[in-house]
């Protein structure tokens, strides 16, 4: 598409240049935050857990698993993914219509349906009709709670507040892995993967409690038409002496799209929002073509075939975790220093340089511990660029990037592209690293080579700018 912002370019005014949030307020933005990013906790744990469940539901029936094959461990571990893909794209259909914070209250629900069902299923039908449902739940969640942050956080503070959720995920994937090693070496049994599934269910209780206490978001209040309402509960999370500058500009832009027709597919006709829709849709489908969930996922299968035991591979699994908590942790850090495009290249140079680091210890080097050791490191190595760089900016990016008035329609369509990618990568990746073995990295980081060209044509910068900024640049960029 040709989108280039240099830092040359002067950035357009934004709600940082009217002062920083006072700590009041900011303490109770963290703690809206921390509340609503438990489905960041839940999307986390239940994409992670799968990891340390597997080698136990391929035992067979009579041992307590469910007699898994390597197909059906793709099927069990992608149908969660399938149905992520088209929560997102119902989600955000959902959260346009009916609030950002009724959307997630009723993502709770499923959370905790989809937990227990998962964790006292009888076969493998069942535990893939309820995968599914959960995975509803996860993509729900991850269109949702990006956009619901990202409107409540002023310009200056949406970077930390929204990569929250990141760090809330990765957390999330680490509870799993580290659960996952406590359960296996205490419990020691063929059925202990349901005690694994069924944790998930006290975050979903958590999150809808506390979600009962959390204002909605200003910005989708107005675009409704409620703006007393909006008003006041701008004033909640902004300091008094900004709440009307900010809430006229909000009230512009949605008094602007209302001469607009709502919100659906048939937006795509205009050709900047067709553009933008479509950037969306490939950043978020090549997010997941770095291979990332290959590793999440089956990090025991990996090290497994390796030759470390599996009670070593899940122990050692928990050291991606831990990386991938404290690499969030760092974007977080860095993200107020750097902008999202050079941070996004970085991650991209990273992730591929490890790649082929993984093809090289499966290709090369005879089977022996220290291979074992070099495998996991260069998946932390990978892991550090991914999580740090890339991970935090692309959910930021997403969460800031589309226009209010279909705000959750195109989060929801750009997540379905990470989930679709998911899926196909989540499916294929068992099949294929037991076909082609070692080769399967090197397919992977070629296409992160060619995502590294790509990143380095189109991929614009944000930083620095109110949502209503950003919406303005992108109408003047993608014009015609």
């Amino acid at each position: 598409m040709g989108v280039r912002d240099d830092a040359t370019q002067a950035p357009a005014p934004s709600t940082a240049a009217m002062g920083d949030t006072s700590p009041k307020v900011y303490r109770r933005l963290r703690t809206i935050t921390v509340i609503a990013t438990f489905g960041g906790l839940l999307f986390g744990y239940d994409t992670g857990v799968i990891s340390g469940a597997l080698p136990f539901m391929a035992l067979s029936p009579g041992e307590g698993g469910l007699g898994l094959t390597p197909l059906t461990e793709g099927v069990v571990a992608s149908s969660l993914v399938l149905g992520a893909a088209f929560g997102a794209l119902f989600g955000g259909r959902l959260c346009d219509h009916h609030g950002r914070r009724r959307t997630i209250l009723g993502l709770a629900v499923l959370f905790f349906v989809g937990a227990l069902g998962t964790a006292l299923a009888p076969d493998l039908w069942v535990m893939v009709l309820f995968r599914v449902l959960l995975g509803l739940a996860v993509g729900g969640a991850s269109a949702t709670v990006p956009v619901f942050l990202a409107e409540l956080a002023p310009a200056e503070r949406r970077g930390r507040l929204v990569t929250q959720n990141e760090l809330m995920i990765v957390t999330g994937q680490l509870l799993a892995y580290t659960s996952n090693a406590v359960i296996a070496e205490t419990v020691g049994e063929g059925g202990v993967w349901r005690w694994m599934l069924a944790i998930a269910s006290v975050p979903a209780v958590l999150l809808w409690a506390g979600m009962l206490f959390v204002p909605e978001s200003p910005r989708w209040l107005a675009s409704r038409g409620r703006y007393e309402e909006a008003e006041r509960t701008l004033g909640l999370v902004r300091d008094a002496d900004v709440v009307a500058v900010e809430f006229a500009a909000i009230k512009e832009r949605v008094v602007a799209d209302a001469r607009e027709p709502r919100a659906g597919w048939g937006d795509l006709r205009t050709p900047w929002i067709r553009r933008i829709v479509t950037f969306g849709f490939g950043l978020a489908a090549l997010t997941q073509l770095t291979g990332v969930n290959s590793i999440m996922y089956f990090a025991p299968t990996i090290l497994l075939d390796t030759g470390l035991g599996t009670q070593a591979a899940l122990t050692a699994t928990i050291a991606n975790g831990v990386v991938a908590v404290l690499s969030v942790s760092t974007g977080m850090y860095l993200l107020g220093r750097y902008g999202r495009r050079p941070m996004l290249l970085t991650g991209q140079i990273g992730v591929t340089v490890s790649l082929v680091l993984i093809a090289f210890c499966f290709l090369v080097l005879p089977e022996s511990t220290a291979r074992s050791y070099l495998v996991l490191a260069s998946m932390l190595t990978f892991l550090l660029f991914m999580q740090g760089c890339i991970a935090t900016v692309f959910w930021l990016m997403l969460s800031e990037i589309f226009p209010l008035r279909l705000r959750g329609f195109a989060m929801g369509t750009a997540v379905f592209g990470t989930w679709m990618a998911n899926f196909l990568v989540t499916l294929v990746f068992p099949p294929l690293i037991d076909a082609i073995g070692g080769f399967t990295f090197l397919i992977f980081a070629a296409i992160n080579a060619a995502t590294f060209l790509h990143y380095l044509r189109t991929v614009p910068e944000t930083r620095g700018r109110s949502m209503e900024a950003i919406e303005s640049h992108f109408r003047g960029q993608y014009a015609t």
